[in-house]
């Protein structure tokens, strides 16, 4: 066994000895917990511990996929900011995605502010591509207007690489929003929207819970490692910012900004988005019902 291979194999050792050390729910391996919360300081070892404790990246990603990775990089802002996705996070999934053999991991958002900016000014173009991603700055022409059939949202363009992805995954962060009260992963979709997305702030939480019900990420992952409590989406003022160190991740998109939003100390049915992707079935909104995982990764 060559050097690298052995410390890998070490390190998952070390990782999956600690898991069952923090928590159980019995000997079946099938038992997977609805979400999982890791809190600590390094935000690549929350990520790839929790999506551990949430069966390995296997379960999500199949040999020869190819995967979309949407992060929120809609501002001209850098990582301290927290207006955009942490791009350590960012990286460490598309890592995990090629390790489950990925064939290519792209990652996409269409940005508010000017896209190339706004890909620099985040750190995540640098990350993405460091840890062998393709980065897909948007671009009109590929958008396709698609049945969303919603109760409000009828018909949209959306992203033709989300659209034609083997996989979706979600990678928000977790911040305040002027109009939508908090934005998370439900919020996220917007930015797989081509056209004018103005228009839907009009019927804005039925919209999104819509979109929700369209589009299924394979996994969720929420980024909550810096926090913008006051100030959202754009901030601008770290005064905004706490540093939460957590990283919230499952299958259930509902169940996630759920969770996410008791970081603010809300209930999820006061956020009108949430509640309305509950009632239509999308996910589970009732924390108390749920099995989450809490881990401390060191």
């Amino acid at each position: 066994m060559k050097r690298r291979d052995f410390l890998k194999t070490a390190f998952l050792g070390v990782i999956t000895f600690a898991l069952n050390k923090v928590d159980s729910f019995g000997s079946s391996p099938s038992l997977y917990p609805d979400l999982v919360v890791a809190k600590g300081e390094r935000p690549c070892m929350l990520v790839r511990s929790a999506i551990l404790a949430l069966g390995g990246m296997s379960r999500f990603i199949s040999r020869g996929d190819v995967v979309v990775i949407k992060p929120n990089i809609g501002w001209d802002r850098t990582p301290e900011m927290a207006a955009n996705t942490n791009p350590d996070v960012v990286a460490e999934l598309i890592g995990l995605c090629y390790e489950a053999g990925a064939k290519l991991v792209k990652v996409f958002d269409r940005s508010v502010n000017d896209p190339r900016r706004c890909y620099v000014q985040s750190g995540i173009e640098k990350a993405a591509t460091s840890a062998g991603g393709k980065v897909i700055y948007p671009d009109d022409r590929k958008f396709k207007r698609v049945d969303i059939r919603g109760e409000t949202l009828k018909s949209w363009e959306i992203s033709t690489d989300v659209l034609e992805a083997d996989k979706v995954i979600n990678v928000p962060i977790a911040k305040h929003h002027s109009l939508a009260g908090l934005t998370m992963s439900i919020k996220n979709w917007m930015g797989v929207m081509g056209g004018f997305r103005g228009l839907i702030h009009q019927r804005l939480d039925d919209s999104l819970a819509d979109l929700a019900a369209f589009i299924r990420p394979a996994l969720t992952v929420l980024d909550a490692t810096r926090v913008l409590v006051r100030g959202g989406p754009q901030g601008g003022d770290l005064r905004n910012v706490v540093k939460m160190d957590t990283i919230i991740a499952g299958v259930d998109q509902v169940a996630v900004d759920a969770y996410g939003a008791t970081l603010f100390g809300i209930r999820p049915e006061d956020i009108g988005h949430i509640k309305k992707a509950a009632m239509r079935g999308v996910g589970k909104m009732d924390i108390d019902r749920m099995r989450i995982r809490r881990l401390s990764p060191k």
